[in-house]
């Protein structure tokens, strides 16, 4: 029998020298401003993807010219904590070096540019360098930026639990040195020992990207069981003893593939803090050897244990870790959201949440958020946090300076916006005009969007219920919609799939109730459905539990059955 053919990117990162490739030689190259087709794929492990303007892109070509290429970067920034100097440095960069002039908070943590000429690439990781940032592993077949609750109240349990992610983040880093050697110019040292390069992910890495997460209930504003690799955080008398380990999470799923999926992560049970390291190699080992390397696809964490089975891949894991798991502690898993305005902690510093639309900070007019952050940079003492919902917290703020912080925050527009419930726990992607995998609008649509959901919730006289809205461009899934009380999924220029019924507290995934509609066809359903939720609902029930519970959608309790049956 023939060997299975494997996927492209296997012999590309088999063949890259550690990340290598021809990187160098294509940064070099004024002849045009992208890589080739292998070293685009090879750069994402460096942090950054190839795009172009695809607003021009029929008017280039009809001008004879190569598409207006640039780059978006995404920095790896443990928790999403930077402080107040790093952020200075974060913002020059993005004034100078970009031509979108701005900065956009992921749904991850981390902050990326937009509009990156290829010849400022080096420059700009290495000013990153300069403030302690990078890019390393920010995006490619690894583990990606680790989230961690940023938990403003709950201080010195949110110090514990982000010390475990910081070292997760640290510990799981590519050991190649092809990003100090091409972007920090650090001397090439020769090696021919595999295990010594590379002693978790081996010569050829993941086979897709691995996402991690550390939650610290009741908060789940991480979205812990969409990831592949999930903490949630285990308290015993205000001290962190341990994690509830989850695993198999994942949202990509391509349209009309039904043996693609997104999914939540299965509980395994419950690990002591000084285990973390080891469970954590283990399952990214079993990932890496057991794995599809065949179809990209299906080469996600969650398909491996869907192919190999719950308690095959759980006795591998507690193999390879030489540690059993014990079993589950009781945790309450909550709210998603942010906690707007200031909140006190328990050090008593205070803290102040900064709701920032869809991520994106850039001056406009009558709302400088760019210029605002950066004169609270300026005199902040603590440092900044962002938030998996794109939002930015100005944290560890004492009394005598949260007037000075919230007058600089008001006078800019990042304080004093009227948020309603559901604005304030709603997400979209970047989708168009720069990402290439985009079928639709979402981040410049999403306001717009928004302001007729508001609008429907007022009709109906529910505006003081959040629901969970998420919109991306392509099923890719950036801004976790499966897992959203109404999620949008981009289908085709101004057409989306409507999926409903995923719990408010991120437990359940949605399924999809109609396909490939516009937008009068969508604010028709949810104002149908609203007036119902109005009059039927029962008391303190939630959105996407009520259109499970009345039967607009089915539940979806096993992803690889229920999420298109």
């Amino acid at each position: 029998m023939s060997e299975q053919k494997l996927a492209l990117n296997e012999y590309l990162k088999t063949d890259s020298d550690y990340l290598r490739g021809t990187i160098k030689e294509g940064l070099d190259s004024a002849v045009t401003g992208s890589f080739s087709d292998g070293d685009q794929q090879l750069i994402k492990f460096h942090g950054f993807y190839q795009q172009d303007d695809r607003d021009l892109r029929n008017e280039r070509k009809e001008q004879k010219l190569e598409p207006l290429y640039s780059f978006m970067l995404r920095a790896r920034v443990p928790g999403g904590i930077c402080s107040p100097q790093q952020w200075l440095g974060v913002d020059k960069i993005a004034s100078t070096l970009t031509s979108s002039n701005s900065i956009r908070l992921t749904t991850r943590q981390t902050f990326q540019y937009h509009g990156i000429p290829k010849r400022n690439l080096k420059t700009i990781i290495q000013d990153l360098d300069r403030e302690a940032l990078d890019s390393i592993a920010a995006c490619g077949d690894v583990n990606r930026n680790v989230m961690c609750n940023p938990n403003p109240v709950e201080s010195k349990l949110h110090e514990q639990a982000y010390a475990v992610a910081k070292q997760l983040s640290d510990h799981l880093l590519p050991h190649t040195r092809a990003y100090a050697e091409i972007w920090l110019d650090e001397e090439k040292l020769l090696s021919t020992e595999d295990e010594t390069v590379e002693p978790v992910y081996g010569k050829t890495y993941l086979p897709r990207k691995f996402k991690m997460a550390v939650a610290v209930p009741p908060d789940n504003d991480v979205d812990v069981y969409t990831n592949d690799l999930g903490f949630i955080a285990v308290a015993e008398n205000g001290e962190l003893v341990g994690f509830n380990l989850t695993a198999g999470g994942g949202m990509g799923s391509t349209h009309g593939e039904v043996e693609t999926f997104p999914r939540l992560a299965d509980d395994f049970g419950f690990i002591k803090t000084e285990d973390v390291m080891k469970f954590a190699e283990a399952v990214m080992t079993v990932q890496r050897d057991w794995g599809n390397r065949v179809n990209r696809k299906r080469s996600r964490l969650k398909y491996t244990i869907v192919d190999h089975g719950y308690e095959k891949f759980k006795a591998e894991v507690e193999l390879r870790a030489g540690v059993k798991f014990e079993p589950k502690r009781d945790v309450v898993i909550g709210d998603r959201g942010d906690r707007y305005g200031w909140v006190e902690g328990v050090d008593g510093k205070w803290h102040l949440t900064l709701f920032i639309e869809s991520g994106r900070i850039k001056d406009l007019p009558g709302q400088t958020l760019q210029t605002g952050l950066r004169e609270i940079a300026k005199i902040h003492k603590g440092d900044f946090r962002m938030t998996s919902n794109q939002n930015m917290i100005i944290a560890g703020v004492a009394a005598e300076d949260k007037a000075t912080i919230e007058g600089l925050a008001r006078k800019h527009g990042l304080q004093g916006q009227v948020l309603t419930q559901t604005r304030g726990h709603s997400i979209a992607c970047v989708a168009l005009p720069t990402c290439p995998l985009a079928m639709a609008e979402a981040e410049r649509y999403f306001p717009e969007f928004i302001d007729h959901i508001d609008a429907l919730q007022a009709k109906h006289g529910i505006s003081e219920q959040a629901i969970v809205v998420r919109m991306t461009g392509c099923p890719n899934g950036c801004a976790r919609p499966f897992a959203a009380e109404i999620g949008l999924v981009g289908k085709a220029p101004g057409r989306y799939n409507l999926y409903l019924g995923a719990s408010f507290e991120g437990t359940r995934l949605n399924k999809m109730h109609r396909e490939n509609i516009q937008e009068a066809e969508i604010l028709a359903e949810l104002d149908t459905l609203f007036g119902r939720y109005a009059v039927e609902r029962d008391a303190g029930e939630t959105f996407g539990n009520f259109t499970v519970r009345v039967g607009v959608v089915k539940a979806v309790i096993d992803a690889a059955k229920d999420f298109h049956g």
